[in-house]
């Protein structure tokens, strides 16, 4: 692997322009089961819901084996099968609200590789700065990372527990409907998603994955419907795929700052991890 070539990608940038139209916030409480009054006009968009809009529209000729677009353009042409949304950071400086025009600038801020335990790993991180009709409104760093096929017998390593002292929790079932549903609403064709031939067979996986955006978001939902302060920041790490052979949780507690969040396994294994920090 060319690690030079990839890295000539940083610094390339992407400019979009959207609107906070009504349907995708309907159709994502639906997705979520929320109750939630019809947004209006100049209601505020809830936090990471943002990833409703600016969606990949790639023609059909453009489309990977793994439905994703091909390799190249904006992202680097990483020549790894797997690719995971591995994380992100947050800030909020300001709301943004139904029916604003919006503009996101997306810019490619680094390229590494390194060698772990399961072989090569090519770690892509993504600014995006998403602006609104009155200045910036999200400071977005997404985390991408690619790696080879796992190895025949992998032995995953030893999962991390999770914390023992929720005050608020909720379980989640990731039937086909509620994965499927959230793919059609970010226009997002990884098919390790919906296909289970695919993911169980060509990506080896036990069954299909919950996307890493998706667990974020009922993260952000547990804490907006538990605790409620307005947050500046917000970041989350994933450490290991959640499948929708089981069910997981959503946890939180309060802390000082803001507050602690993570998604558990059936075992109380950890499986993603995140951090909300309250303007002050």
């Amino acid at each position: 692997m060319d690690i030079d070539h990839l890295r000539a990608w940083i610094g390339r940038q992407e400019i979009l322009h959207d609107r906070i139209t009504d349907f995708p916030i309907r159709a994502l409480s639906a997705t979520l089961d929320r109750a939630d009054p019809e947004p209006r006009d100049g209601d505020v968009l809830p936090l990471l819901w943002h990833w409703l809009y600016f969606l990949p529209t790639a023609p059909a000729s453009q489309i990977g084996p793994d439905g994703h677009p091909k390799r190249g353009g904006f992202l680097p042409p990483v020549e790894l099968p797997r690719r995971m949304w591995a994380g992100g950071r947050y800030k909020f400086p300001r709301d943004l609200h139904v029916g604003e025009a919006i503009t996101r600038t997306s810019t490619i801020l680094d390229v590494t590789a390194k060698t772990g335990r399961t072989g090569t790993l090519v770690f892509v991180k993504v600014g995006h700065i998403i602006a609104g009709e009155h200045g910036t409104a999200i400071e977005e760093e997404h985390d991408i990372v690619y790696r080879e096929p796992a190895p025949p017998g992998e032995t995953p390593p030893p999962p991390r527990l999770a914390p023992f002292d929720a005050e608020y929790m909720q379980a989640i079932v990731p039937d086909d409907v509620l994965l499927f549903r959230y793919s059609a609403l970010t226009f997002n064709g990884h098919r390790i998603h919906y296909d289970r031939r695919y993911v169980t067979q060509e990506e080896g996986y036990p069954g299909l994955i919950v996307h890493g955006p998706l667990i974020a978001t009922l993260l952000m939902e547990l804490y907006r419907q538990n605790d409620g302060r307005k947050l500046s920041a917000f970041s989350f790490r994933a450490l290991s795929p959640t499948f929708d052979i089981a069910p997981f949780a959503v946890a939180g507690k309060a802390t000082p700052t803001g507050a602690s969040l993570w998604a558990q396994g059936p075992d109380g294994d950890l499986r993603m991890e995140a951090t909300a920090e309250v303007r002050t």
